[in-house]
This record gives structure tokens, C-alpha cells and sequence, in this order.
């Protein structure tokens, strides 16, 4: 076994075990190693076999604590969910997924700061609640391979303790673990190496699960809801940074300024099209501006820049928008000479 693999198997152990501690996560902690080593469609699959032996265990070691009425609301609405964003996985760039999920994970920020035990409100609710999120849940882990964290909140607020929280995500989870797996396979996403990777996880996760019955009676439950919503929060910031990140540099963002007497010209581009703010300091107006295709104009506007343009070595357009106007400039390069027109 080489360092990559020494590395995984480590980190996976702490990964897993501190998710029981935090009510999940350790598939956030181990997604940015394997992104490392595998392309982004085919993390999910990794992961899923080795939360799949994780909630194996986690029964096992927890049976006692299962609540079997939570499951049975959860788990039917969940299955069919799971497929959709298994399927969808091959279509949807999982960075804007990764971006929407930091945000919802920071929106617990102020459960943490709250000094008494938060209370559990969502357990008066109807149980039909917890069909609606096995659906999400489902649908979220089919793209990400994952989902602990992600709903974690539920449960701390469904009157679980901190060994049925363990527990019955555990059971709530396995069966949609293992038709993931399944989906995987007929899509073609179990290679060579996500088994190996897979494999490695699953055996760290098996042996975190009894390291974790001995460390779990130590905390109270009020200590067991702080480290939970600390931890969503804490994931949430590393993802929405994470996917801010590739999002600027897959698009390409780039700002620039220019001011001279008669106007400030702020630019910024993205995704290859460029928007422009402009500030003219003698009229006092804003005006917003970017560049279009010339199939982007009306037909009558395509027609005169067709007249206005012949022989023309090339030809920028941009529309135009400021208070109580709208316009497109046309810029014409033609024998080393710039020529602007106005439509």
C-alpha cells in the first residue's frame, strides 16, 4: 500500500469518526483527497461504498438505538430520489451543487451561538415531514454520494438523541448506499481504482464504528448539538469557498478599471463575454454595457450594421443600458482605423 493510500486510510478513520461525533461529514472531509487522485464523476461512487460498510456497522454496533418510525417515513420516498440525481450526476456541474449546499450548511451558524439546547420543535411535527425529506435527501445524496451533514439538522431537531441520531441515520441511509452502488456500476463509474479507494474507505469505516460506541457515552447532548451544527457550519465555509473558487476560474472572472477626465470604466468578464460599467462624470449617468453577437440584435438593427460594416476587417457589439435608455454601439475595425456607431 503506497502513501496515497496510507493517507486515505487514516484520514478516512478520523473522517468517520468524527462524523459520529458531529453527526456527520466525513464525506466532506474526504472529498477534496480523492478529488486528488480521481475525476469529479467518479468521487460519489467512492464514497458510496465506503459509507455503505459504515452504516453496516453503525447498525450493528447501534442496532438497540434504531427508531424504526423515523425509518419507515424516510426511506420509501428516498429510493426513487436517489436515482434521479444518480442519473443526473453526468449531466449537472456538481461545483454549482457544491456552492448551493454551503450555503444551506451556513445557515446554521446561529444554532451555534445559542447558549441553551436547541429545541426540538420539528418533533411535533406531522411524520409525513420525513417523507418530504428522504425525497431531498435521496435526490441530494444520488449527485453527491453523500447526505449526512447535509440533513443532520433534521435530526437534531426531531428529538433524536446523539446513539439514535447515529443509529438510525445508519439505517435510514444503507439501502440508499446500496442502490447507489448499483447505479454506479450501470453507468460505468465503478473502475479499477474507486474499487481500490473504496475498498480502503470501507475498512476504515467499519473499524471507526466501534472505536465510536466507546467515545459516544462521554458526551452530553446539549455538547453533541454544538459540535453538530459547528461542523455543518465549518463544511459549509471549506464548500462555498471551495466551489467560489472553481467557479471563478472555470469562467475566467477578471476586473479591470480605467478613469480619465471625462469618465470612470470598470470591466469585468466572465464565462469569455465581457460587462462594462461606465460612469460619466459631465452627465452624472451610469450606463451598463456588454458585448453581444450580432444574432443578439433585432432584424432591422442586423440589417444596417450588415450596411454599415462591409469589407470590415472586424466588428464589435455591445448593448447598451442606462436610466431611461437603451442602445447598442457598434465598433467597426476596418484599415487599421476604429470607427464607433451608435444604433
Amino acid at each position: 500500500m503506497g502513501i496515497t493510500e496510507i493517507i486515505l486510510f487514516v484520514s478516512a478513520f478520523l473522517a468517520f469518526f468524527l462524523s459520529a461525533l458531529c453527526g456527520g461529514g466525513a464525506s466532506f472531509i474526504i472529498i477534496p483527497i480523492l478529488g486528488l487522485q480521481l475525476p469529479g464523476a467518479q468521487i460519489p461512487a467512492t464514497i458510496s461504498l465506503g459509507t455503505a460498510a459504515s452504516s453496516v456497522s453503525r447498525i450493528v454496533v447501534f442496532y438497540s438505538n434504531i427508531r424504526w418510525d423515523v425509518v419507515k417515513w424516510f426511506v420509501p420516498t428516498a429510493i426513487p430520489a436517489v436515482w434521479l440525481g444518480a442519473w443526473l450526476l453526468t449531466y449537472i456541474n456538481p461545483v454549482y451543487l457544491e456552492l448551493l449546499i454551503g450555503i444551506f450548511l451556513l445557515s446554521n451558524i446561529p444554532f451555534i451561538f445559542k447558549s441553551k439546547k436547541v429545541d426540538n420543535s420539528l418533533q411535533k411535527m406531522p411524520k409525513p415531514l420525513l417523507s418530504f425529506i428522504g425525497l431531498m435527501a435521496g435526490f441530494v445524496s444520488g449527485l453527491t454520494g453523500t447526505i449526512g451533514l447535509l440533513f443532520n439538522g433534521f435530526y437534531l431537531r426531531y428529538g433524536l438523541s446523539k446513539e439514535e441520531i447515529v443509529a438510525t441515520r445508519a439505517a435510514n441511509e444503507l439501502l440508499l448506499h446500496l442502490i447507489k452502488i448499483y447505479l454506479y456500476f450501470l453507468f460505468g463509474l465503478l473502475v479499477t481504482k474507486v474499487l481500490l479507494y473504496g475498498t480502503i474507505i470501507a475498512v476504515a469505516a467499519v473499524l471507526s464504528s466501534f472505536v465510536t460506541k466507546k467515545i459516544l457515552h462521554l458526551l452530553s447532548e446539549k455538547l453533541f448539538q454544538k459540535i453538530g451544527y459547528l461542523t455543518m457550519v465549518t463544511a459549509g465555509l471549506i464548500m462555498f469557498y471551495n466551489s467560489s473558487t472553481n467557479l471563478l476560474n472555470q469562467n475566467q472572472l477578471h476586473f479591470a478599471y480605467q478613469a480619465d477626465s471625462k469618465q470612470l470604466e470598470t470591466k469585468m468578464q466572465w464565462n469569455q463575454r465581457t460587462f462594462e460599467l461606465d460612469f460619466e462624470y459631465e452627465d452624472g449617468e451610469f450606463e451598463i454595457e456588454h458585448e453581444i453577437k450580432l444574432t443578439d440584435l433585432p432584424i432591422e438593427k442586423q440589417q444596417q450594421v450588415h450596411a454599415l460594416a462591409q469589407q470590415a476587417d472586424k466588428i464589435t457589439i455591445e448593448e447598451v443600458y442606462a436610466i431611461n435608455d437603451h442602445y447598442y454601439e457598434v465598433y467597426i475595425y476596418k484599415n487599421n482605423q476604429l470607427k464607433k456607431i451608435d444604433l
